[in-house]
């Protein structure tokens, strides 16, 4: 998975995380730190800034990137077109596709989509009609650019032709994210020539896309910042903007790119910094990751940089400070789809470490501050499942996937009913599972690299072939602790345990304490003739998270058994 990343907070002034108090140990609160991702807005060249440092604020220290490979900034359209009338047309015998057209341009076509679909049909399992039906449904709206609502654009006054964003970046969090594009798209109609408008755009369909699990959204991504760039080459909204969505296609070294460029032009644009963060953490290089939360720390304090300040101390096993820079951060959320952002991420923190208690507070935390925040619902789902609520966990999961089928929670649904075991739930399951077909299917043709989506999936519950090469392709590509443990699993399921126990251990070297990755190491030291160090790593898993996965857990614990046995 991607970091626990939402680029669209507003920008306040706040305290930096290092300031900030020590967590209180007495059992009490302290003040400003209650219990309770993120949302960044481009931020203009300070006034007077002379000079630009280098991305990594050192002005020497940092290598410059190799040339992108991505398109250049003013690729496929030169501003005469963009000041057409006729790139706004949804005629559909127009041969432009423009990013105003409801279908995105690039998305696949009708036979592309309908093969997609047809792998679910085709896929050997029994399907129930009426899920069937709601969830195709909701796989073809994300194929035709159908869209649903989480954040939103509150401004749209009108601005002269080039200048910078009539609705900022920053009004994306919260609302009605639907009604934001189309004032937006209104606004481009009398306004062409506005630039920045064309990259928040641009940033409104990544969020679509991420949040809503539309992939189909990112093509129209793509073209709305290259109308951006191509009136205003390396504007840094821009460029900030494809470093977030080579970040949400998972093109982690061309996200790195990008955020370098657009910090040449503007050291201290938030969204830049944050997905420089975010692009380092997910090629595995912490400690640089850790140097560039601490730069954007000191050059742009809020919540943005808070969550991902957090997180890159996570990985490395500093759970207290994660959990006080979190709680800094819901200190200074003032929107509700902050408030609703960094709850969840303190909920997924707590759970966790097995606290379902203070998870379950936390999810509640951001569905009071926004019902619908589906990150929250499908955390608080696994909390009750965890938590032994397994009947609530279930509608709470039925009520996510009948929504967006995403592949995290149609895995999870599929296992709480496997758990379950009434009659018709191995079928309910595999419904669940091929439905991750479907949707890593639908990724991929809108250029999504969704090979740690199928690893993880297939490893468990698919083709363990396919497994395997997927985790060979993402490990190839980058070394993080997540693509060390999916390709760690997935050795394990075809039988190369030897192998496997490698990667298992690097997996947890950082000191991340993530249950999954120590139930995956001590299966796989079971495998590998090592009882004792099997023995320390499934219960480790089990201390710290007791409901980490409905069969996981229950796997772990019959492994247990066994060894005791064997004693």
């Amino acid at each position: 998975m991607s970091p626990r990343t939402n680029d669209n907070a507003p920008q306040r002034e706040s305290v930096s995380p290092s300031a900030a108090p020590e967590p209180d140990h007495s059992g009490t609160t302290a003040p400003g730190t209650e219990p309770g991702g993120d949302r960044s807005g481009a931020t203009p060249d300070p006034a007077g800034t002379a000079t630009a440092p280098d991305a990594d604020g050192t002005g020497t220290a940092a290598t410059a990137p190799t040339a992108p490979t991505a398109p250049t900034a003013a690729h496929d359209v030169s501003p005469a077109d963009v000041s057409s009338t006729d790139a706004f047309s949804t005629d559909a015998s127009s041969t432009d596709a423009s990013p105003m057209e409801t279908s995105p341009p690039g998305a696949p076509p009708a036979g592309v989509r309908v093969a997609a679909l047809r792998r679910v049909a085709d896929a050997g399992r029994r399907w129930r009609v009426g899920q069937l039906a709601c969830c195709a449904a909701l796989l073809a709206v994300a194929l035709t650019a159908g869209s649903i609502a989480v954040g939103a654009v509150r401004d749209s006054r009108p601005v002269a032709a080039a200048a910078p964003a009539a609705v900022s970046p920053a009004l994306l969090g919260s609302g009605d994210l639907n009604a934001g594009i189309a004032a937006l798209q209104t606004h481009l109609r009398a306004q062409p020539r506005d630039f920045g408008s064309w990259a928040t755009l641009g940033l409104a369909y990544v969020e679509q896309a991420r949040t809503q699990g539309d992939p189909s959204r990112y093509p129209q991504a793509e073209q709305a910042f290259s109308r951006s760039l191509a009136l205003a080459p390396d504007n840094d909204p821009a460029l900030a903007g494809r470093a977030a969505l080579a970040a949400a296609r998972h093109d982690f070294k061309n996200a790195l790119i990008y955020a370098d460029r657009a910090l040449k032009q503007n050291p201290y644009s938030e969204r830049a910094l944050c997905s420089r963060i975010d692009a380092l953490v997910e090629l595995g290089r912490y400690d640089d990751a850790q140097k560039a939360a601490d730069l954007a720390d000191a050059r742009h304090p809020g919540v943005p940089v808070f969550t991902r300040y957090a997180y890159v101390h996570e990985l490395r096993g500093d759970v207290a400070t994660a959990r006080r820079v979190l709680r800094q951060a819901l200190d200074t959320a003032t929107s509700p789809g902050d408030v609703a952002y960094v709850s969840t991420q303190l909920g997924q923190l707590a759970w966790n470490q097995g606290d379902d208690r203070s998870a379950l507070d936390y999810y509640a935390r951001a569905l009071g501050a926004d019902e619908n925040y589906l990150p929250a619902l499908e955390g608080r789902a696994r909390a009750q499942a965890a938590s032994g609520d397994r009947a609530d966990a279930i509608t709470g999961m039925e009520n996510v996937v009948s929504r967006y089928p995403l592949p995290g929670p149609l895995v999870e649904l599929g296992e709480l009913y496997e758990a379950r075991g009434a009659d018709g739930d191995r079928a309910k399951a595999g419904d669940q599972y091929a439905l991750v077909d479907a949707w890593i299917a639908l990724a991929r043709a809108n250029g999504v690299d969704a090979d740690l989506d199928t690893a993880l999936a297939a490893a468990e519950h698919g083709d363990a072939k396919a497994a395997l090469r997927a985790a060979r392709a993402e490990w190839a590509r980058r070394h993080t602790v997540h693509t060390a443990d999916a390709l760690a699993w997935a050795l394990h399921v075809n039988g190369r345990d030897a192998e496997a126990l490698t990667y298992a251990r690097e997996a947890t070297a950082t000191g991340y304490r993530n249950a999954s990755f120590l139930y995956h190491r001590g299966m796989i030291e079971l495998a590998t003739g090592h009882p004792a160090d099997a023995r320390t790593h499934l219960t480790a898993a089990l201390k710290l998270n007791p409901g980490f996965s409905p069969l996981g857990a229950r796997a772990a614990r019959d492994a247990l058994k066994s060894l005791e046995a064997a004693r």
